[in-house]
């Protein structure tokens, strides 16, 4: 574990001219004290760790010390190139800067460990965008990730329904979901979710600060924003109620036509209030989109769901079973 550890510091330290020990105990996930004895033990194995005094101090190594990646094994460097995803580099104008990396990581490895890059994309690719859809790259998009990578804010438009509107935004990161690029930004104090395919315009800002950039928040962190916001999205969605009686292979379908997450408190709400019926059919109430979704999504179940309430959904169901018993009579 602490090997591990020292590792990550001088790559960290390699990586940058200097950092301080609070900085190095956030990346390093430990106390600056453990820091202190890590930078000491690297010393005393001979590696030039250099500590400056003072306020503005901190630590750097000298001499153009420099490691290679000598202790990578193959399964650590395969998945180190399956780190990059072709079409999304593309898409952000970064093609030619993540080859150029590989380059380097191939050029560094030992010479046994040279074919990681090869065998890592013949045995995984990432395809981003869902079925029956072409994938799209907003025109923007270079623009938006040049400054989502220089920390730097940006003025942008953006349609908003029938309307454009112009913000000041700090641009802290892309998201790319089912073939859909989306920016975190902050705007106004907020952090809030833009598609990046409805900016019409993005430029530079001229907002107060060094060259137009802007100080990251530590505490963000992009993964968990992006799944906080997106199980909310998805809830928010949920508008209407419809309860059903279910069979046992319409509970296991269910989750495949609509939010499983909903299906599955649904389901164990009505699990807790009392079970399956005399005919082995539980009864979830449900919540959708609407009930115009909620009628498309059911129908792939059949009969083995059926709706209870509203009573305006189920006669409409009950118009398509007699049709449809109509056509296989």
């Amino acid at each position: 574990m602490r090997a591990a550890r020292l590792i990550r510091l001088v790559l960290l330290l390699q990586s940058r001219p200097s950092m301080t020990g609070a900085e190095l105990a956030r990346e390093l996930e430990v106390s600056e004290r453990t820091v202190t004895r890590d930078v000491a033990a690297l010393s005393e194995a001979g590696v030039p760790v250099y500590a400056d005094r003072g306020r503005a101090g901190g630590y750097r190594l000298v001499g153009g010390y420099r490691t290679r990646l000598t202790g990578l094994g193959r399964t650590e460097a395969e998945a180190l190139f399956l780190s990059g995803v072709p079409a999304a580099l593309r898409g952000m104008g970064l093609a030619d800067a993540a080859s150029a990396a590989r380059l380097k990581v191939s050029a560094a490895l030992l010479p046994e460990l040279r074919d990681a890059s090869h065998t890592a994309a013949q045995r995984f690719h990432l395809d981003a965008p869902g079925w029956w859809q072409e994938p799209e790259t907003p025109e923007l998009l270079p623009a938006i990730a040049d400054a989502v990578w220089d920390d730097r804010r940006i003025t942008a438009r953006y349609r908003r329904r029938d309307t454009e509107v112009e913000r000041e935004l700090e641009p802290y990161g892309l998201v790319l979901k089912a073939g859909v690029w989306y920016l975190a930004a902050r705007a106004e104090g907020d952090f809030r979710v833009y598609r990046a395919d409805r900016f019409t315009s993005v430029e530079p800002s001229a907002a107060p600060g060094p060259h137009g950039r802007f100080e990251r928040l530590a505490e963000f962190d992009l993964p968990a924003f992006w799944e906080e916001r997106a199980a909310q999205f998805a809830r928010s969605l949920l508008r209407e109620e419809v309860v059903l009686r279910l069979t046992e292979e319409g509970v296991r379908r269910l989750p495949h036509v609509t939010d499983r997450t909903a299906v599955q408190e649904a389901v164990a709400a009505a699990g807790a209030a009392g079970g399956p019926d005399g005919q082995g059919r539980i009864t979830v109430t449900l919540p959708v989109e609407s009930l115009e979704v909620a009628y498309g999504q059911l129908l792939a179940l059949g009969p083995e769901a059926e709706v209870l309430s509203p009573p305006d959904l189920r006669e409409r169901f009950a118009a398509a079973a007699t049709r449809a018993a109509d056509l296989y009579r």
